[in-house]
Formats: structure tokens, C-alpha cells, sequence
């Protein structure tokens, strides 16, 4: 492979601002900032988020930044790890199919950690955002398909990069310092997607912010690598996929921004359930439904959901985030999956929503896009029911798509910090660029929260 893409690469990304752009890429970098801190607050008193704080903790480490669920503070690094992987840890944060994967949460805590520790702004950490979560999309199309496809969870990999970009650019390192942060960082990704299903899967996230901000901050200091990591031999690409398109990568997106495809979860599942859920909610709503009467429900869903989200008997609420017959089955039984705790053990072990969900024939398809999904549901007296859905589209309308990320930050938020506590933080990230140190945000998400044990009690 002799086609260069890191340097380019990083001139288109390195330079980006959001006030040079048009006003979506300002109200949208905020509004996954929101989303962000939503699923992590509520995401903090996870037994996965405990076991790794109290590592974290007994390791020990400067008290340099805020983390989620705890008044004590850590290191810039183990803060990027901590607070990346419980903002994963629900799978309910924005995802990016240029990744594919998600963009905000390998890139937003480690970049917010340095920001914090160096008393950036809010306009800086938005500059930096905006470069890492293009940079990240970027070396997502860059392996695509067949880095994701091979096994690796991108989130993980390409989210590396991301971070790594971020932080680099919060750093103000030159184009050689930059190149040699992503040099650093691709010789430390990592994330399988066997592990989708269990405590691993956020750890990946968190792994790659806390991997990218060491390497921009090593570059920092000196430390070597090769500044052409992605392309040469043995490097990243090579290594890690069949696939390697440098016009893709370099291509800027029709709309200018990857941004602007960014898409927003708005059940507590893995995006590729996303349809699946508003199928099967939207035929429970159908006048005349009746769950007695279902004899069967045929899901048809594409070819790679196979190994991304089709456990068929899952265990744990974990793993029936990454179920298809589950998912239908809570939908059509009624559950809230807007709510975490739809995807609880308890649900995934319950007899009459077992039962429903042993009425689910998989079907898959090449014929329909990894977001899309049809089911037909077949009833005792032979009505037949059918919806079908994309969830791959993101909303055009701006201020729609913000108030219902606002309801949703809201509905995690205010049960866990009560809702005076909510709506200031929202007040704060609705005017994130005016901000002179954003460290005020962390302070205001965790100082003198509810205790864990309450936390857990209050939350939906």
C-alpha cells in the first residue's frame, strides 16, 4: 500500500471550527454532547462501571478530572477510560455508519478530560470534538467494509483515532505531532465483536479514549512512530482490513460534515434493533392487536445482524440488547425501551415474555439495509399485521431532533440528580461555546450527587 491518506487526512480535520461552518454543526456537536452525558450519568451506577472505578481507584492515580459516580477525582486517562466506558456501558449513546459504530463516546470523554485539566473552553472542546468525531469517520470509511466485517468492533479501533485526533488537536500539535499520535494510537487499538453481548463491548470505548489521549499527549512529549500508520506496510489498514479506500476517506461527505449523519438512539438497544423496535411497537398500537393471539412473529432483518445483534436465548439484560426475538418480544409485550430497564435480567429470564418471544422466526436478508427491518406478525384468527422501518436516516429537522435528545436526557437525568440539577446542565450545554472553562459542566453532572445506592433505587 504506497497511496497516502494520513497526512491529508489530517489536513482536512486538523483545521476544522464550528464557526466556519453552518449553524447544524454547532447545535448538533451539542446535541451529543447532551445525549453524552445523559446515558453516562444514569449509566454510572452499573455493577461493570463499579468494578472498574474501584480498580481504577486502587491503582491510584493524580486527582486531576471529574468522573462519573464518584466525588473523587482521576487522572486524565483513567478518567478517559472510566467515563467512555460507562457512557457505553447502556449501548444507548449515537452511532455513525461511516464508522461503522459510534463516534461521540470514544472521542468526548478524552477529549472533555484534557479539556478539563488544561481549563480549555467550550469553543476549543467543540473545535476538537468536531475534529476527532470527522476523523474517526474518516478512517472508518477508510477499512470499510471489511474491517467490521472481519470482526473488530470499530467503536474500539476507529475510535482510537478519533480520540487520538481530539486530543491532539486541544494540544495545538503541528501536522508531524498529529501524524505521530495516530501512529501511536494504531499500534494500540483494539475491540472483537465476540464480546457484544457482555461488559467487554464498553470497555472498548473506553479503551480507545483513554488509548487515543495517550498517545496525543506522548506525541506531545516526543515520543516516535511512523506518520503513515494507517497506509504503509503492516500498518493499520493492511493488518486490519481487506479493504482500503483512500478516496473514501479523503471524499468529504455530501453535506460537508460526517456530522451530520450522526444518529441518535432513542431505545436503550443496539442500533441495529432500532428498527425493530419501532416495527414492533408500531403493530402493537394497530387497532384491534391482541398479544393472546399471536401465533407467530417473522422478523426479517439483514444478512450481518447475525453476528452483531441475534443471541437467540439470551441470559442476561446485557445480551438482550443484542436480540432480535427479545427485542420484538418486550416491544410487543408493551415494554418502555426508550427505558434501560427494559433490558434488565429480570426480562430476559421471564417467563411470559419468553413465551412471546419463542412466537419469533429470524429471517435474514441481503435485501435490506443493516437499519432496516420488516415484521409480519400472523394471528390465531389469520389477520396479518406487517410494518416495516429504516431507522439509517438522521432527522433534517434540527430542532426537532433537540427536543426529543432534550426528553430523553431529561427522562435518565432527573430521576438520578432531580430535575432542578437537570435542567442546569442542559442550560449549560445549550451555551457550551460561551463557556470559559468546562470543567464548570463535569462539576455540575457529579459534585455531591445522590449517593450510588439511591441512584440505582431512583432510576427509570
Amino acid at each position: 500500500m504506497n497511496d497516502t491518506v494520513t497526512k491529508p487526512l489530517l489536513e482536512k480535520v486538523m483545521a476544522l471550527r464550528w464557526q466556519d461552518g453552518p449553524s447544524d454543526v454547532r447545535i448538533l456537536i451539542k446535541q451529543c454532547v447532551l445525549d453524552w452525558l445523559g446515558v453516562s450519568i444514569i449509566a454510572a451506577a452499573e455493577p461493570a462501571a463499579r468494578i472498574l472505578r474501584e480498580e481504577l481507584q486502587e491503582q491510584g492515580s493524580h486527582p486531576q478530572v471529574r468522573v462519573f459516580g464518584s466525588t473523587q477525582r482521576m487522572s486524565t486517562q483513567h478518567a478517559a477510560l472510566l467515563n467512555g466506558t460507562i457512557a457505553h456501558m447502556l449501548d444507548y449513546d449515537d452511532v455513525n455508519f461511516a464508522i461503522p459504530g459510534h463516534a461521540t463516546t470514544p472521542v468526548l470523554p478524552a477529549v472533555l478530560a484534557l479539556a478539563e485539566h488544561r481549563r480549555a473552553s467550550g469553543s476549543a472542546l467543540m473545535n476538537a470534538f468536531l475534529t476527532g468525531y470527522e476523523t474517526a469517520c474518516r478512517v472508518g470509511r477508510l477499512v470499510a467494509p471489511g474491517h467490521y466485517n472481519r470482526g473488530f468492533h470499530a467503536t474500539g479501533t476507529v475510535g482510537c483515532f478519533g480520540a487520538a485526533a481530539a486530543c491532539a488537536r486541544l494540544l495545538g500539535l503541528d501536522r508531524g505531532a498529529a501524524a505521530r499520535a495516530l501512529g501511536i494510537a494504531a499500534t494500540r487499538t483494539a475491540g472483537l465483536k465476540a464480546m457484544f453481548g457482555t461488559s467487554c463491548k464498553p470497555l472498548h470505548a473506553g479503551a480507545a479514549a483513554a488509548n487515543g489521549l495517550f498517545a496525543a499527549t506522548l506525541a506531545q512529549r516526543g515520543f516516535d512512530s511512523r506518520e503513515d500508520a494507517l497506509e504503509c506496510a503492516q500498518g493499520f489498514a493492511a493488518t486490519h482490513s481487506p479493504d482500503f479506500n483512500v478516496a473514501a476517506a479523503l471524499r468529504d461527505p455530501e453535506e460537508g460534515y460526517h456530522l451530520f449523519n450522526n444518529l441518535f438512539k432513542f431505545h436503550a438497544a443496539c442500533y441495529e434493533l432500532q428498527a425493530t423496535l419501532e416495527c414492533a411497537h408500531r403493530l402493537r398500537e394497530t387497532p384491534g392487536f391482541s398479544l393472546d393471539d399471536v401465533r407467530v412473529v417473522r422478523v426479517r432483518a439483514n444478512d450481518h445482524c447475525d453476528d452483531i445483534c441475534n443471541i437467540a436465548k439470551p441470559k442476561t439484560g446485557m445480551e438482550t440488547k443484542f436480540s432480535l426475538r427479545a427485542a420484538t418480544a418486550f416491544a410487543l409485550a408493551g415494554l418502555e425501551t426508550s427505558r434501560p430497564d427494559a433490558f434488565s435480567d429480570a426480562n430476559a429470564n421471564s417467563p411470559r415474555l419468553n413465551a412471546i418471544r419463542d412466537k419469533v422466526v429470524v429471517e435474514l436478508t441481503g435485501d435490506l439495509a443493516l437499519t432496516e427491518c420488516g415484521i409480519s406478525v400472523e394471528a390465531g384468527n389469520g389477520q396479518m399485521l406487517h410494518a416495516r422501518h429504516d431507522a439509517g436516516f438522521p432527522m433534517k429537522d434540527r430542532a426537532a431532533q433537540g427536543r426529543r435528545v432534550t426528553d430523553k436526557f431529561h427522562a435518565l437525568v432527573a430521576p438520578v440528580l432531580g430535575r432542578e440539577r437537570s435542567e442546569a446542565i442542559a442550560t449549560e450545554v445549550s451555551r457550551l461555546e460561551e463557556m470559559s472553562d468546562v470543567g464548570d459542566l463535569m462539576r455540575l453532572c457529579v459534585e455531591h450527587p445522590p449517593p450510588l445506592a439511591a441512584r440505582a433505587a431512583t432510576a427509570p
